[in-house]
């Protein structure tokens, strides 16, 4: 062993340290693990909300829904992990039983995404139960794996300490940071199965969740293990509960009344910990309107992402995933921090302006209530190209003409197209047919180089036709059919062909797909396919072989493709866009995610800062539960609005603004009535003031329930 990197210190019980430090060589461990354990999480939860829709078909709500629910149960179970830690098991144990079945988890989520294996009803129960233990699993070590870390250290290393859970922290947004890139591109850029590669999406993480198990217990013979002594919220619940159940009993107007209601504890419970829980109790009230922050700082990952599936998402040089933006939050909050620390702050500082905790965390309310302004602005702008939306009665209807002269249309008692539809002429958009029911039969008139020809086509409300007009046999025919009536989901691209050659013909589009499409303008049904340029599929005929080039096919567009002739052994084609391509830019979220994460810098880290602040050391658990449980009732909140008031995005992303603002607003109220104070300042006043001894209490009710 080299003598100048000593590893053994007698002082530490011979636990090894690293180099030339006083950090225990234990905490690289934890280090790892929480690395692991965070990319395993986050890398998971990034692909989720696509799963649910485009795996089990669920709706926009629906599956926004089962994610949030699936959200706060991660943060309602981290009680049960720091119940069963302290009173019960120790955070070693704690930590190594929950990453089991953690692990448990991942691996029956991650076969639950095999589309082999089972029908439908399969698949969503096994996804459930997995997701279930998940949230068991991480919201279970969430408040140990932190602690076990502090525990690491010498009460003299404070300095230390403090380092570590800096390195702690930017472990955790590593994990996150890069898992959120990673696990996007494994699901969409791998096929598997014929289709995204959810089990690998899944699988990876499961696997990184092994690793952290491993590393865990690889370095148990270096930890120091404390044994549990007590949770101190279960006696914080408990005093509290005696407090309220007391004063109940004790309503008579002879008994004498106290200076605070939790003084009603003082029959069974120490001065120290009454006047501590009101230490407690001030910041806790602080924390009623926080859920509403989370509830809109959450959904990056359910409605921003199902938003980042209608926009554009080629930026040149590489095609992002939609579900891959969700990597700009931890991305920014890396650089946000020491921008806002080393400059932000020092800057507002030396302006003389008193930027208080509950002021910076007013501000990031604000900031992601604009956040989702912006993002209500981008929604209005993707609608612009989203098929309109057809009430009973209604119907859209298109002219596409394949006939060699300009064709004049008219449809009984409808005034549309009033101009000649010229050959093969881009149509601008869709026009709308009055119905005088749930359908109708209706007599369509072609003019055609001096010719009238009619025909008769039967139009149901709520659909969307085009009407194809070709000459076959010397002479003008129609043809009505049905078209897409909203864009293709998840960005992708729907593509059907007409054959208007005089034999049948073979496709093959990406070397994957076949068609097979009759001869004399038969339609082929619509075929989705990745936003890609196809310019290398094959058309086979009587003729022989020829290439067919169908060009770019665009995010969220919908095509008509018409095989027109073959001349000089080349096939002609012509491309309608009937649905207009994506056309607001991905970059455009970029705003809101700026926004978002300063938010989440000045409002997160502030009030944590804040709440511990304002709290005796002892009760630094609490305040961590109660602040978890704020991201738990704020992810409930989003599940309850999904379900029960359905509107349009767009009038969602206002809603949510609105009411931040508005809690916003009773924050700041709550916060100007708020004085701050120094725990151990008022400790020492709570126990010089005097309350009722026990030995007057005798006439109370509660003597004779004493335990």
């Amino acid at each position: 062993m080299d003598e100048s990197c000593p590893l053994l210190d007698a002082r530490a019980g011979h636990r090894q340290k690293l180099c030339g430090s006083n950090y225990p060589l234990s905490i690289a461990f934890i280090v790892v693990n929480e690395f692991c354990e965070r990319f395993s999480y986050y890398g998971m939860r990034a692909v989720l909300t696509l799963y649910f829709i485009n795996f089990f078909h669920w709706d926009e709500n629906l599956s926004t829904s089962v994610y949030h629910a699936f959200s706060a149960l991660c943060y309602f179970t981290p009680v049960i992990g720091a119940i069963m830690a302290d009173s019960w098991l120790g955070k070693y144990k704690t930590i190594i039983y929950l990453s089991i079945v953690y692990v448990v988890g991942h691996l029956i989520k991650s076969v639950g995404a095999i589309p082999s294996l089972g029908n439908q009803v399969v698949h969503v129960v096994l996804s459930m139960v997995g997701l279930f233990l998940i949230a068991l699993g991480t919201g279970g070590i969430k408040p140990c794996v932190s602690a076990f870390g502090g525990d690491q250290f010498e009460e003299e290393h404070t300095s230390e300490r403090s380092k570590f859970f800096s390195v702690f922290y930017l472990s955790i947004n590593a994990g996150s940071l890069i898992s959120t890139f990673v696990t996007p591109v494994l699901r969409g850029d791998v096929k598997c199965f014929g289709e995204d590669c959810y089990p690998l999406a899944f699988g990876v993480p499961a696997a990184l969740m092994v690793l952290a198990l491993v590393v865990f217990i690889a370095g148990s013979g270096l930890y120091r293990k404390t044994p549990p002594e007590g949770n101190v919220l279960l006696e914080v619940c408990k005093c509290i509960g005696f407090a309220i159940k007391n004063r109940l009993k004790n309503r008579s107007r002879q008994i004498p009344k106290r200076d605070h209601w939790l003084d009603w504890a003082s029959e069974k419970y120490s001065k120290k910990l009454i006047g501590e829980v009101k230490m407690v109790t001030r910041v806790l009230f602080l924390f009623i309107p926080l859920p509403m922050f989370w509830a809109l700082f959450d959904q990056q990952g359910s409605r921003w992402t199902l938003q980042a599936t209608k926009m554009n998402a080629d930026f040149g040089i590489y095609v992002l995933q939609p579900d891959q933006m969700q990597f700009l939050n931890p991305l920014l909050i890396l650089v946000f921090i020491p921008i806002f620390d080393l400059g932000l702050y020092p800057l507002i500082n030396m302006c003389k302006f008193n930027f208080t905790p509950i002021r910076k965390m007013a501000t990031g309310m604000i900031l992601a209530g604009m956040a989702f302004g912006l993002a209500a602005i981008v929604e209005v702008k993707i609608n612009e190209t989203d098929m309109p939306q057809l009430v009973p009665k209604e119907s859209l209807i298109q002219v596409l003409n394949l006939a060699k002269n300009p064709v004049q249309v008219t449809i009984q008692d409808q005034h549309l197209f009033q101009q000649p539809t010229e050959a093969f002429q881009n149509p601008a958009e869709y026009s709308k047919l009055i119905l005088n029911g749930e359908q109708q039969s209706l007599h369509f008139t072609l003019q055609h180089q001096g010719l009238s020809l009619g025909f008769n086509y039967t139009v149901k409300e709520k659909s969307v036709y085009s009407l194809i007009v070709f000459e076959a046999e010397g002479s003008l025919s129609s043809r009505l059919i049905t078209d897409l009536e909203a864009k293709p989901e998840n960005g992708l691209a729907a593509v059907r062909f007409i054959n208007g050659l005089s034999q049948d013909v073979n496709l093959t589009v990406d070397s994957k797909r076949f068609i097979a499409i009759q001869k004399n303008y038969s339609v082929s049904e619509y075929m989705l396919l990745e936003r890609d340029k196809y310019d290398d599929g094959r058309c086979i005929t009587e003729a022989g072989e020829f290439t067919l080039d169908l060009g770019l096919l665009d995010f969220g567009a919908s095509y008509t493709v018409v095989i027109t002739n073959m001349s000089r052994g080349a096939l002609q084609i012509w491309k309608s866009e009937d649905i207009k391509a994506n056309n607001v830019h991905m970059a455009w979220q970029l705003p809101q995610y700026l926004l978002i994460s300063a938010g989440e810098v000045m409002f997160s880290i502030t009030g944590l800062a804040f709440s511990y602040s304002q709290s005796p050391a002892s009760m630094k658990s609490v305040l961590q539960a109660g602040w978890l449980l704020t991201v738990a009732f704020g992810n409930a909140f989003v599940l309850i609005i999904a379900q029960a008031a359905p509107m349009a995005q767009w009038a969602e992303f206002v809603l949510f603004t609105v009411l931040l603002f508005a809690v916003c607003i009773i924050f700041s109220i709550m916060g100007y009535f708020y004085v701050s104070v120094d725990p151990e300042d008022l400790q020492e006043k709570e126990e010089k003031r005097e309350t009722p001894s026990r030995g007057n209490m005798i006439s109370l009710i509660t003597q004779k329930t004493k335990l």
